[in-house]
């Protein structure tokens, strides 16, 4: 059975993504109703920010919480992090 893993953090990042989400389906809303592409790509900028920050939220806290054994895995798992900032 799958251990739940959860942080102090992920309510909020969970509210974070659905308003992403909802502004997301704002912009292809945008697209599809001809609006202008300068103030879709400013929307869609929005939306990659809000994700960006979301998930470099996640990685933190993951390196903050459940690395410090200092194994291989610890060394392993920041090598694949590294690549995600």
């Amino acid at each position: 059975m799958l251990e739940i893993h959860r942080h102090a953090s992920h309510p909020d990042l969970v509210k974070r993504l659905k308003r992403a989400s909802g502004h997301l389906r704002h912009v292809v809303e945008m697209i599809e109703s001809g609006r202008p592409c300068a103030e879709t790509a400013v929307q869609l900028q929005a939306v990659e920010r809000a994700i960006t920050a979301a998930k470099r939220t996640l990685i933190h806290d993951h390196i903050d919480h459940c690395l410090g054994r200092g194994d291989d895995q610890d060394i392993a798992d920041l090598r694949a992090l590294a690549k995600l900032l």
